[in-house]
């Protein structure tokens, strides 16, 4: 089973169950978008059959599709990195140098150094400052595995399958079809003032972007694409999408990990929306069971199946 293989604010894998539970109970026969890819943990646990992803975030976008397409030369490109602070500041400088000439994707040295800063820098942040340069400093960790082999080839077998773009999200109402399945998980709406953490690239995600993301929602429900849409409990958010029948939202709760204070990082109310009808969801105790079986495929060392692993736990 594939998993993130990057960190991510915001990342999914703590909702997941919650997230699936909406789904159709077919969903691994669907084709799937997901248009904030981010670290993209609902796609690479549902490991779809085709699809796309997608992100404003072009050195992001590159990444991918170095993982899709090269990821052997990635590979061997990132293990020359070290975990040390000059270096760290040499790699950023060099980042942002590549991006301010400019690049052509795919670039295979600007996914490498990606890759770097995202596993050495503070908290595992990925932020930028107005002029689109990364700008998070050096992270104190006690053995960062910058290169995980493994997961960047399951990564890759997974991205193979699917078209990569680098569009607004908007885009899904091109390529969505009937049928189709639409994961949006945007940059959330601040829960205040203080909190508007949404320098995941120079452009800024606010009220008027969110107001347009609720018009794609309708426009693809009304061509018969299913959607999940998560985002913060907040009232703007929750007036988007309240009194609109076919939609249904639900309160759920989320651990935080990354912030600046520790006592800060628990867990916080989130929104879910989805117009997928309640009769045709996997729902939440079947939800559980898949999850909780992907868990236990992924971190038991030597067992090939969940049966396997059953047998193993009875006869012990």
């Amino acid at each position: 089973m594939a998993e993130p293989i990057l960190k991510w604010a915001g990342g999914k894998r703590g909702l997941l169950r919650e997230i699936i539970a909406l789904m159709p109970r077919d969903f691994r026969d669907r084709t799937l978008h997901e248009p904030f890819f981010g670290g993209g943990a609902v796609t690479f646990w549902i490991e779809p059959k085709m699809g796309t992803i997608n992100d404003i975030n072009t050195k992001l976008i590159n990444f991918y599709v170095v993982v899709r397409d090269h990821v052997d030369e990635l590979i061997e490109d990132a293990r020359k990195h070290r975990y040390e602070k000059e270096y760290f500041y040499r790699a950023r400088a060099e980042f942002n140098e590549i991006v301010r000439n400019g690049f052509k994707i795919p670039n295979i040295r600007l996914a490498s150094l990606l890759l770097y800063l995202n596993k050495t820098a503070f908290n595992g942040l990925y932020r930028e400052n107005r002029r689109g340069e990364f700008n998070v400093p050096f992270g104190r960790y006690k053995n960062p595995k910058i290169v995980d082999e493994e997961k960047l080839r399951k990564a890759s077998e997974v991205l193979k399958r699917l078209e990569i773009y680098n569009e607004d999200f908007s885009y899904t109402l091109r390529v969505a079809k009937p049928g189709d399945l639409v994961y949006f998980d945007p940059p959330y709406y601040p829960l205040s003032e203080t909190a508007n953490f949404t320098s995941y690239s120079k452009d800024s995600f606010g009220y008027k972007d969110q107001k347009r993301l609720r018009d794609v929602c309708l426009k693809l429900h009304k061509r018969g694409v299913y959607f999940v849409l998560s985002n913060s409990y907040v009232e703007p958010v929750l007036e988007l999408y309240e009194g609109i029948d076919e939609f249904e939202m639900f309160k759920v709760y989320a651990k935080r990990p990354i912030n600046s204070k520790a006592d800060r990082r628990g867990a916080v109310p989130e929104l879910l929306v989805t117009n997928v009808p309640r009769e045709e969801r996997v729902g939440l105790k079947t939800a559980k069971r898949l999850v909780e079986a992907g868990a236990i495929k992924r971190n038991t060392t030597g067992v090939k199946s969940l049966i396997e692993y059953l047998k193993l736990k009875r006869s012990s």
